[in-house]
């Protein structure tokens, strides 16, 4: 439940347009919902701004569906991530309103529409890197945030991104989607003086070993203001690039 929404709650009980019991009601739920596989956390919304987003994968539909169906009952926005076809097919049954994102492996139901918020850019080494980027892109977005891309502008042809770097360095915060070498973050790190979170992706050949050695390049990138995401985790620098471009908004 949103703060807007418990506050049109508290003024219709104040008119007299609702009573006290049913108001207590639909306050019973606001902490969680207990559906026995799982605590749907209403309260999120007010503690972080925006509800419990969905993590798909492991779930069984029927359950991705239950927890979908709890969310959208408080009027809120839905976030799924991980989303199967046959999952995205269930969701939209549910409701309508649900748009599925297949490159991102997202599902989104919009809410009220936010109010666009600065500026989020997502480069990525390569189209191979693409839906973690899009699964970034995505999140930032139906939190509120604008976003350019910037796709398939690697190290192995580094004259992609310094030709671009006056678009690069107008961002707020910067999304930096790498694997193979997983150099490109510290690239751009060193042409902005904007936070840079780097993604590395589990794309390349083997002693790429599934990313971690992307992830090992980042770490130790000589750049300074480059933070690390884990492999493949679209979604958590979506959500992090979101709250540190809105702040430039309070």
């Amino acid at each position: 439940m949103t703060r807007e929404r418990i506050e049109k709650l508290l003024r219709e009980l104040q008119a007299g347009r609702l009573s006290l019991p049913s108001v207590l009601k639909r306050l019973q739920t606001l902490p969680y919902e207990d559906l026995g596989f799982a605590s749907v956390d209403h309260h999120r919304s007010l503690r972080q701004g925006f509800p419990e987003v969905v993590f798909c994968e492991g779930k069984t539909r029927a359950q991705v569906v239950a927890i979908a169906r709890g969310l959208l009952a408080k009027g809120g926005p839905l976030l799924a991530t991980r989303v199967t076809a046959g999952v995205a097919k269930a969701l939209k049954k549910l409701d309508r309103r649900a748009q599925y994102h297949e490159l991102a492996r997202t599902v989104v139901v919009h809410g009220k529409q936010p109010a666009r918020a600065g500026d989020i850019m997502i480069v990525t080494a390569g189209t191979a890197d693409v839906p973690v980027a899009e699964e970034a892109r995505v999140t930032a977005e139906a939190m509120g945030s604008r976003v350019e891309t910037l796709y398939d502008v690697g190290v192995a042809g580094i004259h992609r991104v310094l030709g671009r770097h006056e678009r690069i360095r107008r961002a707020r915060v910067l999304i930096v989607v790498a694997g193979m070498d997983g150099v490109l973050p510290s690239v751009v790190g060193g042409l902005v003086d904007r936070p840079v979170i780097a993604v590395p992706t589990s794309r390349g050949y083997g002693a790429s070993f599934g990313g971690l050695a992307a992830l090992l390049t980042m770490l130790n990138s000589c750049a300074a203001g480059v933070g690390v995401m884990n492999i493949d985790n679209g979604f958590g620098a979506g959500v992090l690039a979101h709250r540190i471009n809105v702040l430039g908004e309070r």
